[in-house]
């Protein structure tokens, strides 16, 4: 197979994709991945320096990305983060909900502040993006939704009840969302990895 083939099959010239927790690590590659094969990339992130140079790093590379520094959990913010991409893309292809929290505890004494937080940004603002996404996605008759759960969405492990939770949770709700959402031309996968070497881990 020739490489220009390969290229072929996997372009996504003239496509838009939205990428959460883009900063850094998982979500930094995948924002560098998507970009290299020629979608435009809005790269959404609460960390402002980091997402910075995020930006600067893959600019300088002539890669097609924008920034969004913006806390997910906040009203509305679903709603901003779509019309971000189409006013810059006049389109939105690719939802990846990378974002992500971890906080450990043990289960007789786990707070419900961590909890909350962690439901919020591990599972409601996934679904809340999806929904919003997926409306401009059923317009235009095709779309991917990619969900990053973990390797915690198999198997549970020790002291992190509510990431273990909301990561197992994030998985059947990838279920729900292909079922519902693949007779308008709308994928929803899920991709679970192991532990990775970044800066969370």
């Amino acid at each position: 197979m020739s490489q220009d083939y390969l290229s072929d099959l996997f372009s996504l010239e003239g496509r838009a994709a939205i990428v959460t927790g883009a900063a850094r690590g998982n979500g930094f590659a995948m924002a560098e991945a998507l970009a290299s094969a020629g979608a435009h990339v809005l790269m959404v992130d609460l960390l402002e320096d980091d997402l910075s140079l995020a930006i600067d790093t893959l600019s300088s590379k002539g890669l097609k990305v924008a920034p969004l520094a913006l806390n997910l959990v906040e009203q509305g913010s679903s709603d901003l983060v779509v019309g971000e991409a189409l006013s810059l893309f006049g389109r939105c292809d690719v939802l990846v909900n990378n974002a992500g929290i971890t906080r450990g505890g043990g289960s007789l004494d786990y707070s419900a502040k961590d909890w909350d937080e962690t439901y919020q940004t591990n599972l409601r603002v996934p679904f809340e993006l999806s929904q919003r996404a997926a409306r401009e996605m059923k317009v235009q008759g095709q779309g991917s939704i990619i969900n990053i759960t973990s390797l915690n969405a198999e198997l549970a492990f020790p002291d992190n009840p509510a990431y273990v939770a909301f990561k197992g949770g994030l998985k059947q709700l990838s279920k729900a969302l292909a079922l519902d959402l693949g007779c308008f031309g709308i994928r929803v996968n899920s991709i679970g990895p192991g532990y990775i070497k970044t800066q969370m881990t």
